[in-house]
């Protein structure tokens, strides 16, 4: 069953919780200070404060998480994603923000993904993400995320990153942690 835009938001996605387990994480890295960020999978617009609103585009295909955004977000901009090619210019973004997107999508339609960011990156762009991933020696939380999540592709650290550098993009691990007790978390940057 999929939750409501507003359930989702408030519960799923709580202020706190995001400013812990995502912002906080990202802003240890990097700084998007008059840098243009694609959003891609933004959901209900959580991460849009990490930005300034004429710096921020955020995208999900998902018209009810969209719409929420726009009107829990009014000065940032969403639009809904339609088709595999994003609506944006070559070379028109800084940063390309995946925040637990990649578990929901196919395997087979990620590399088409991937070759449309390096097209909308700019030189030196980078792409940072953060997904539920399965670790070695963590059967029980595995086991959780495998029963209780909704993305069908949660995967292993080398097969996140390996949808990037087959697209001849280096890769760092910046952190592996734990989230609430139950989920192994990667955050992770691609870039050129």
């Amino acid at each position: 069953m999929q939750l409501s835009p507003r359930i989702y938001h408030s519960f799923v996605r709580p202020k706190w919780f995001t400013k812990v387990y995502i912002q906080n994480k990202i802003q240890q890295h990097f700084d998007f200070a008059d840098k243009k960020v694609l959003d891609f999978g933004a959901g209900t617009g959580a991460n849009c404060t990490l930005c300034s609103p004429d710096h921020y585009f955020g995208i999900d295909p998902d018209s009810h998480r969209i719409n929420f955004a726009k009107r829990l977000y009014v000065p940032y901009r969403f639009e809904i994603l339609t088709g595999n090619q994003l609506p944006a210019e070559d070379k028109s973004f800084d940063f390309v923000l995946i925040i637990a997107v990649l578990h929901h999508i196919p395997p087979e339609m990620i590399q088409g993904y991937v070759k449309e960011f390096k097209r909308i990156l700019k030189p030196g762009g980078r792409i940072i993400a953060i997904e539920p991933c399965f670790f070695e020696k963590s059967p029980i939380c595995n086991w959780f995320m495998k029963v209780n999540d909704k993305g069908d592709y949660i995967q292993k650290e080398d097969v996140y990153l390996k949808y990037f550098t087959e697209d001849n993009f280096q890769c760092s691990v910046l952190k592996k942690f734990k989230k609430c007790f139950f989920y192994n978390e990667l955050y992770f940057t691609a870039f050129l």
